[in-house]
């Protein structure tokens, strides 16, 4: 892995130790995803995509996917307080528990944080298997985003299940930024969503999302594949910056942040 951008030296000729084509260490990738300081929730998106704009082959990202890309995607959860997922994806991806992992530790804990992050799924219908280890058997409780009017059976089924129920919509659908809000005010202010499309276009929509770190794979798969972000157009599209860009074996892995 090499970075392309910031360039981080231009006094001498000697391309500087980040340029270089090594893999990175945890730390280095810690280090250069952090969060922003500034004590506001920041909600950052992590997506893949191919040549031609398919967020998935096969109904899945893994066929898109590389080992570089995993390494990158293990970090921002590492980094996150709360990853937020769509319930479709949930089903799809078969999601299980973040895990608790030893090269994270000490800098949660610094941090402030937990073992792990938090999963936050968003569901309408909170139509979910509760016997799933995501809710049965996670690090860190389970929580479930939902709307006020959600049925009630099953807010008590995710209860009992052992997950904690947010409201964040006066009526079945869930509000972007209110669940953003709700997930602030309970401690969980570095938000990191992984999707789906359906979802990163809600944040998309609501002007909430801060950051997208995007994986461009040098795949071309053609195919009716969704993009990374679906549902309604906005009005005006909002401009992002080029924040960071690294290259491994071909794969481009963007940063940018609202502007």
């Amino acid at each position: 892995m090499r970075r392309l951008l910031p360039v981080t030296d231009l006094t001498t000729t000697a391309a500087p130790a980040s340029a270089a084509d090594r893999e990175w260490t945890l730390d280095e990738l810690a280090e250069a995803y952090a969060y922003p300081d500034g004590g506001r929730s920041w909600l950052r998106a992590n997506m893949v995509s191919t040549l031609d704009g398919a967020a998935q082959h096969d109904g899945r990202s893994q066929g898109i996917s590389s080992a570089g890309d995993m390494r990158i995607f293990g970090t921002l959860r590492g980094l996150a307080d709360a990853v937020v997922v769509g319930a479709e994806t949930v089903r799809t991806e078969g999601y299980r528990p973040a895990r608790a992992r030893e090269a994270f530790a000490a800098r949660r804990e610094a941090a402030g944080q937990g073992p792990a992050p938090a999963v936050a799924v968003v569901s309408a219908s909170l139509d979910l298997d509760f016997s799933l280890p995501l809710f049965a058997s996670p690090v860190v409780p389970t929580l479930v985003v939902t709307g006020a009017t959600a049925p009630s059976d099953r807010v008590q089924a995710a209860r009992k299940a052992g997950a904690e129920v947010l409201f964040a919509g006066d009526g079945a659908a869930v509000d972007p930024a209110r669940a953003v809000a709700e997930l602030d005010r309970r401690g969980f202010s570095r938000l990191l969503t992984e999707g789906g499309p359906r979802l990163l276009g809600q944040f998309v929509a609501a002007g909430v999302l801060d950051e997208l770190c995007l994986t461009l794979s040098p795949l071309l798969t053609a195919g009716d594949a969704q993009r990374i972000a679906g549902g309604p157009a906005v009005a005006v599209p909002e401009r992002f910056s080029l924040v960071s860009l690294l290259e491994e074996a071909g794969f481009l892995f963007t940063r940018y942040g609202k502007i």
